[in-house]
């Protein structure tokens, strides 16, 4: 399979072991990704309150460069993959398209309304197969708990994201029984982060943070996996403020969805950046490794 590869902002910024590790899954599922180098930022919904037609244009750009390719964009983040879900509804409106187009014009680009935007997760299941990631399994993930964080952007709304596909929440689950885990079935699977709230309300936002990794650890997880790495960062970055808080100590090592399907590969835990983490999975890694080869 061939995709134009939109990385986005944070997996080059704040979380390289996120473009990392993807890179490391990729050959092995036989998907060649054709990075959209000039593409620019989403805007991550903020830019589209501020400026709707600028916004929809930089996003536009984007999806014509995709277009030109034949090819549909992969991205790697959830916030992106809603915003340009989101974006791409509205340019499918030719008299409102036109205007972007208008502003495209200058660069030799036009978009027609055609590209199709889906997330590595929707890819894996959908496109590469369930069976294809199990052929690529090397160390089974058996008797490690892990919890699904799916937040905001990959499953609302409905009638973006899963209007044709109304099972893609679920989805992690599957991945990581392909992988061999056991996921977790806890409430705040499907909440925020608190990621937007911080900046405005920072303690209502903590402790939002913090009550969902809480709800994870409750219910027995040793590590939480998401596809979206602004909630990676608020779930790692903001984990041991979170903790202080609820008054409560957390300690939940949290993966990004390529780490953990590379940690099932049997690519070493250095190529997939885990040494990036503030809450190193490496002890939790060890106690199932020792467990599992007992």
């Amino acid at each position: 399979m061939k995709v134009a590869y939109y990385p986005g902002c944070v997996a080059k910024g704040g979380a390289p072991e996120l473009y990392r590790s993807v890179r490391q899954i990729l050959g092995p599922l036989s998907v060649e990704a054709v990075e959209l180098f000039d593409a620019a930022c989403t805007g991550a919904g903020v830019l589209t309150e501020r400026n709707p037609l600028l916004a929809d244009a930089l996003n536009g750009r984007t999806f014509a460069m995709a277009e030109k390719k034949g090819l549909p964009v992969m991205t790697i983040c959830s916030t992106c993959t809603g915003t340009m879900l989101a974006c791409n509804a509205r340019l499918q409106q030719p008299e409102y398209r036109g205007r972007v187009n208008e502003l495209l014009a200058p660069e030799g680009y036009s978009y027609g309304g055609g590209t199709v935007i889906k997330h590595l997760l929707w890819i894996l299941v959908e496109d590469v197969g369930l069976d294809a990631v199990a052929r690529q399994v090397r160390r089974p993930l058996e008797g490690l708990r892990v919890a699904p964080f799916y937040g905001c952007y990959l499953v609302r709304p409905s009638s973006l994201v899963s209007e044709e596909h109304p099972e893609r929440d679920l989805y992690l689950e599957r991945v990581i029984e392909t992988l061999g885990g056991t996921p977790v079935d806890y409430d705040s699977a499907r909440k925020c982060c608190g990621f937007p709230l911080i900046t405005m309300n920072r303690q209502a936002g903590l402790r939002l943070t913090g009550s969902g990794i809480q709800d994870a650890k409750d219910h027995g997880a040793d590590i939480m996996v998401t596809p979206c790495p602004l909630c990676h960062l608020n779930l790692d970055g903001q984990q041991e403020e979170a903790a202080q808080v609820l008054g409560v100590p957390l300690g939940v090592p949290i993966l990004h969805l390529p780490q953990l399907i590379g940690l099932a590969f049997g690519v070493p835990p250095r190529e997939l950046g885990l040494s990036h983490h503030l809450v190193r999975p490496g002890a939790t890694l060890e106690r199932f490794q020792e467990a599992a080869a007992r």
